[in-house]
């Protein structure tokens, strides 16, 4: 039987480096108060031992777990197949990751599983969360708030009538211009020459999908039946909703000579069915989608003229955001991101067009 190998101890390392053990605690707990030569005394007999501090322990000194929750408000079937979701997962880890932090990743299956992610929140596991993909008139952002953990939301918040002016003018939150890269969209649309431009919207449960028909209807507004109501057709955000809204738009609308789908998925539902319509795309439809995720965007045929939105960037600064309010420093800094020692705040980055071959 093989013998258990022990670790080394608080003890050992202050033996090793000639100090007190309160002396090392201090120095691998980050406190103040040693000398530089001690401190630096003790971190080589750190390294030396391989001495790995008891994360129970440092907890109970630091106050703080080093681990972060990133709750996203969707089922695993569709958080594991939407590229989205894997970009900003992967912008939200590379950020943790620098700063030593680790990732407790939290997906629901539908309202129920709400509660049960509050009492996780609530039960002191994590120091904040990173809180996404919200349905309008969610009750999760409420009950993290009542949760009491510091959190910011990828989005903005649809909150319900009767909590939004308590709680949104707090919220801290990072989202796109989804309204103005929606008019980018759409404009170019029209400078092609396109006059009859349907729009395949996102959940309409949702604010970013809300914000996208908003700026498709500003820039059709005065346009003659660029924005008429059989222009319009429902979609999920999925290739699927994206077929069966074109396919809907084909039956009502036949002179439909452009889309502008809700993101990059849809537009790939919406050109399958146009193909199989024969419909040419760009020279009888031209298609626009939202997202540039490019290992779809550039895969479709033709390759997607799409509005770009920086997904992984949006996760790394949402964790640096989060990352700042609990450290009360510079950590995580970004041009994007508030002054510290400033109050965080909504953050909205911008939008371009990349012109690829649907138009």
């Amino acid at each position: 039987m093989t013998e258990a190998v022990s670790r080394p101890t608080l003890e050992a390392v202050a033996a090793r480096a000639g100090v007190s053990r309160a002396t090392v605690s201090r120095v691998v707990n980050g406190g103040d108060g040693v000398r530089e030569p001690l401190a630096e005394r003790v971190r080589r007999a750190v390294e030396e031992l391989g001495y790995v501090p008891n994360q129970a322990a440092r907890s109970l000194v630091t106050r703080r777990h080093d681990a972060v929750a990133v709750v996203i408000a969707e089922p695993e079937t569709r958080v594991f197949a939407d590229p989205f979701f894997a970009l900003q997962l992967r912008g939200i880890s590379k950020e943790l990751t620098a700063h030593d932090n680790q990732l407790v990743l939290l997906l629901t299956e539908g309202r129920a599983d709400h509660a049960r992610v509050a009492r996780y929140l609530a039960g002191g596991h994590v120091d904040g969360a990173l809180v996404f993909s919200l349905h309008l008139d969610d009750p999760l952002p409420g009950l993290i708030n009542d949760a009491g953990v510091p959190t910011v939301f990828g989005g903005r918040p649809g909150w319900s009538d009767d909590v939004r002016a308590e709680r949104e003018p707090d919220a801290v939150y990072v989202d796109c211009d989804n309204r103005g890269g929606a008019r980018t969209a759409v404009q170019h649309l029209l400078d092609l020459g396109r006059r009859h431009i349907a729009h395949i919207t996102g959940a309409l449960d949702q604010t970013s999908a809300v914000d996208r028909l908003d700026g498709y209807r500003d820039v059709l507004a005065d346009a003659p039946g660029g924005g008429a109501p059989g222009l319009v057709a429902e979609g999920d955000f999925t290739p699927a909703g994206g077929e069966r809204a074109m396919r809907e738009l084909l039956d009502r609308c036949p002179h439909v000579d452009a889309v502008f789908a809700g993101n990059d998925l849809t537009a790939l539902g919406a050109l399958r069915v146009l193909r199989e319509a024969g419909r040419r795309v760009p020279q009888d439809v031209a298609v626009v989608g939202f997202d540039d995720m490019t290992p779809v965007a550039e895969q479709t045929d033709p390759p997607l003229t799409t509005i770009r939105q920086d997904i992984e960037g949006m996760g790394r600064l949402m964790a640096r955001l989060l990352l700042r309010g609990l450290c009360g420093d510079r950590a995580g800094e970004d041009a994007a991101a508030p002054e510290p020692g400033t109050a965080p705040a909504a953050v909205i980055l911008p939008t371009t067009l990349v012109r690829r071959a649907s138009a």
